[in-house]
């Protein structure tokens, strides 16, 4: 089943994956600007709004938001931003597919955890918050919690509840259970395989994923980390305006000309 996605903007195109409990239209302010200077790819990820009848696993998961992207724009090459459950699909889409992709940003990203019985754990506790979001049917609720949560306490109305609320109760359960942290293979080892430029930015307060933004970076053939000031995991959205000036700058380096080196 082919996944959602929606063109906006003008100009180069520009893939966008959003994270858990989002759309592929939740995007705030950041995603305005952004649509001023790039034809936005915005896909809805599987068990999310408008593909929320799609069930996958993350390499599948990558697979079919390659398959999209290619559908909507052709083979023309684009770039990808793609924002934590987002971001680890777009290193699925980056380390296993042969889309085309010029330049990549990964917000809030990490390539897995290592130890596997910390693996172990995480994909329990998500099965057992699938479970009782199922049983339930109470997406509001399950919200409500989500975002009370250390990782979005910042958001303010960038968490836009109305939008998130175009999921179900079932496609959320479906992807944490199929895409949950737990249930990823690291990918640290493959990161230097990846062919494109690569920025992995995170906020400063968010030390864990600051530091995964760091080895990303060193780890990446061509690989620059940014880490917003004061900044938590949902940067793009609760400082947008900070954030579109990185991201923008990034998207519009121009890449050395390994020929002209001395």
């Amino acid at each position: 089943m082919a996944l959602q996605v929606e063109l906006r903007g003008s100009g180069p195109p520009l893939a966008l994956l959003h994270g858990f409990t989002q759309t592929g239209r939740l995007w705030g302010r950041f995603g305005e600007a952004l649509a001023a200077s790039y034809t936005l790819v915005a896909v809805d990820l599987p068990g999310h709004a408008g593909s929320d009848a799609v069930r996958a696993d993350l390499p599948t998961c990558g697979r079919l938001v390659a398959d999209a992207i290619t559908d909507a724009i052709g083979d023309a090459p684009c770039g990808l931003v793609g924002y934590s459950l987002g971001a680890r699909v777009a290193l699925h889409v980056l380390t296993q597919s042969d889309l085309p992709v010029s330049r990549a940003v990964l917000i809030s990203a990490t390539g897995g955890i290592e130890d596997p019985e910390a693996r172990a754990t995480r994909r329990r506790s998500d099965e057992a918050r699938a479970d009782d979001l199922e049983a339930s049917g109470d997406v509001e609720g399950f919200l409500e919690s989500w975002l009370r949560g250390p990782l979005f306490e910042r958001l303010g109305d960038g968490a836009d509840r109305a939008e998130r609320l175009r999921n179900s109760a079932a496609g959320l359960a479906s992807s944490l259970r199929l895409c949950g942290t737990g249930t990823q293979e690291p990918l640290w080892d493959a990161i230097p395989s990846i062919r494109c430029p690569i920025l992995a930015l995170a906020g400063t307060d968010d030390i864990r994923f600051a530091s995964h933004a760091l080895r990303l970076a060193r780890l990446a053939a061509s690989g620059l980390a940014s880490l917003v000031p004061g900044g938590g995991h949902a940067v793009h959205l609760a400082q947008p305006d900070h954030t579109k000036r990185v991201v923008g700058h990034w998207l519009q380096a121009v890449d050395p000309d390994p020929s002209s080196s001395t």
